[in-house]
């Protein structure tokens, strides 16, 4: 049976991609699953137009994380850690740390678009990447002080 693909999927293709696929496979799992449409002529105008609104939509979604992202660089925030001797800190600063300042500040940031380069084990001023989107980052400057 040939099907058109709605979305993405790893083990046949894009969005559009018209795969040939065995019927019981189409019937019983892809088409269930709204992942296929089977491969007419209304069905063929009725995907353009739906990828014609995914667009908008991933356009509308990128312009919107470019702005959290200019917002977001715009932010500093300042973690106090308890410190040893030498002004070591006791442990490590984590991603956890960090979402929850820029929720003081905010922000709603899950912990694990939080990417820190380097484990932050002392004390002064870091740059940390945020991933807003798969295609947009923001850098927030984070200041470890002494609590």
């Amino acid at each position: 049976m040939k099907v058109i693909l709605r979305r993405n999927f790893d083990q046949l293709g894009k969005v559009g991609d018209v795969v040939a696929v065995k019927d019981g496979y189409a019937r019983n799992y892809l088409i269930p699953r709204q992942i296929v449409y089977q491969a007419t002529k209304g069905n063929i105008l009725a995907l353009e137009e739906e990828k014609k609104q995914i667009l908008k939509k991933e356009a509308k979604e990128l312009e919107l994380a470019q702005k959290l992202a200019n917002d977001i660089e715009k932010v500093s925030i300042t973690i106090p850690v308890k410190v040893g001797e030498e002004d070591k800190i006791f442990g490590t600063v984590t991603s956890q740390m960090i979402a929850d300042s820029m929720k003081e500040k905010g922000y709603e940031i899950d912990k694990r678009k939080i990417e820190i380069t380097e484990p932050i084990k002392s004390l002064g001023i870091y740059s940390v990447t945020i991933k807003v989107h798969p295609s947009v980052s923001a850098v927030v400057k984070t200041w470890v002080v002494r609590e």
